[in-house]
């Protein structure tokens, strides 16, 4: 029942969370107004905004215009809540479940405006910069200076590439390494960044191969970015004592 709750909990997250993406970097208020459709302006009932069942049961449409809905939407609220969900089964019912899921909560948020606006906003990584300093206060890394070395890992990597490759990346994705080398650490943050560019390959190859990006043209980096600092957050441990283990037996 627990696990039911949180499922549908964090799918009406995932909701909220669609709007702070799509608001937050075009300067709208996230409480006013209500939601609206983007082609006849009309304001969506109730039983229009249930997540993911409102988009199943209109086909994916506008029930006043038949304006196609984006994916995205249902993508991200389910995504949420899957990942709320599974987060107890992987770290357990412990303080850093905390942590785990305001980590959730901030790479949602960005995957919505990078992909919409090619933006990572500086007020939601305030925000959340907040949100994690004051978890770290009472959830704290031993030794405590694991998270400021984490954060000056994470912001000297990204700085250095987007100097050497003259702008290959841009200072929302430095900004959002250096927090999650607050969060992560900075062994964990450096495996991050390794999927990160690994995975962002995938998509980056996948899209070309679909006609969907172009080569030497940008692409939305937070989808990769997300994908990676949640694999190393909920097995980034694992991973490590695996690689140390295989270089031990390899001398």
């Amino acid at each position: 029942m627990i696990q039911v709750f949180i499922f549908l909990y964090s799918l009406l997250l995932g909701s909220f969370f669609n709007v702070v993406g799509l608001r937050v970097p075009a300067g709208e208020s996230i409480v006013f107004p209500r939601s609206r459709c983007p082609r006849c302006k009309r304001t969506l009932a109730a039983r229009e905004l249930i997540p993911v069942v409102s988009y199943m049961v209109q086909g994916g449409k506008c029930r006043g215009c038949g304006e196609k809905i984006s994916p995205l939407y249902p993508f991200i609220e389910l995504s949420t809540a899957l990942l709320f969900t599974v987060s107890p089964l992987l770290m357990g019912w412990s303080k850093e479940l905390l942590v785990s899921w305001t980590l959730i909560s901030l790479l949602m948020i960005i995957v919505v405006s990078d992909i919409r606006y090619m933006i990572i906003p500086d007020k939601v990584l305030l925000a959340f910069a907040f949100l994690f300093f004051i978890e770290r206060l009472f959830i704290p890394f031993i030794p405590w200076r694991g998270a400021l070395i984490g954060a000056a890992a994470g912001f000297s990597l990204l700085f250095l590439i987007a100097v050497i490759s003259k702008g290959g990346m841009g200072g929302g994705d430095i900004k959002l390494f250096a927090l999650l080398g607050f969060v992560l650490g900075w062994k964990t943050v450096l495996l991050a960044f390794f999927f990160s560019t690994f995975y962002g390959t995938i998509i980056g190859l996948a899209g070309m191969a679909l006609g969907k990006v172009r080569r030497r043209e940008p692409m939305p980096f937070a989808p990769a970015i997300a994908l990676g600092a949640l694999t190393a957050h909920f097995f980034g441990y694992d991973i490590i004592q695996w690689y140390k283990g295989f270089i031990f037996f390899s001398i």
